[in-house]
């Protein structure tokens, strides 16, 4: 037995509906997959080929869960998202094929240090503090693709309190999962415990403490999360 020099942390997991947790491994996000997203940040609403960015597997929040106000940031945005579980890994996998290699899918939200990223956007750095921050991928219940099939439309939505914050259909994304599926799996070797969040729709705004946000997608599932106060206290906000 390999003799650690401390106890290894707890593999983040992701509940299953109908029983069972996911084991996630890493978490892979794609930017700017919706028109009017992409128009919204100042970006080019062409269908150029995706770019990728990630967050460690432990930002995972559960469904139901507190998620504490970041440090570092007075501007906190939602981007709710369809999350893709994947179950069997490849590489270099083609869009015809892709969709076997899916567990199933679930509502996530990606949420942003948004002043952060501006500035590491006009220093030309990367966004990794920006986006990879703890606490910064809540997650609804994965359902299985054998039970809701997969995804090609569909109403989703983001409400924080009653206001409706984010609304598009899954039928809007620039890339569909199938090509998402195939292009990440041309830079990296997937493997099952893989999620993939698949880009927001229009509508990304700013969260404070005590907010309740509620992602939903029409056929998928929901996820909801109340931001709470900053972990280190009020201080730690800039």
């Amino acid at each position: 037995m390999t003799d650690f020099v401390f106890t290894p942390p707890a593999i983040p997991s992701v509940p299953i509906a109908g029983g069972g947790r996911f084991p996630v491994r890493r978490i892979f996000c794609v930017g700017r997959n919706y028109a009017e997203h992409a128009r919204e940040m100042g970006g080019d609403a062409e269908r150029e080929p995706p770019f990728f960015f990630a967050k460690p597997a432990d930002a995972i929040v559960v469904d139901g869960a507190p998620m504490p106000y970041p440090p570092l940031t007075r501007s906190l945005h939602h981007e709710v998202e369809l999350v893709v579980a994947i179950g069997e890994g490849g590489r270099e996998i083609s869009h015809h094929e892709a969709l076997r290699h899916v567990f199933g899918y679930a509502v996530g939200l990606d949420m942003t240090r948004r002043d952060l990223q501006a500035e590491a956007k006009k220093s030309g750095r990367p966004w990794d503090m920006a986006k990879g921050f703890d606490h910064s991928a809540p997650i609804g219940e994965i359902h299985r693709a054998e039970r809701i099939g997969s995804p090609t439309s569909g109403a989703i939505t983001l409400h924080v309190g009653a206001a409706l914050r984010q609304q598009g259909d899954l039928s809007e994304m620039i890339w569909s999962v199938p090509e998402i599926i195939a292009q990440l799996s041309t830079s990296v070797s997937l493997q099952a415990g893989d999620i993939i969040f698949t880009g927001t729709p229009a509508g990304v705004g700013e969260v404070v403490p005590g907010d309740t946000l509620v992602g939903a997608i029409s056929g998928v599932g929901v996820v909801s999360v109340t931001v709470g106060e900053a972990a280190t206290g009020p201080s730690a906000r800039r």
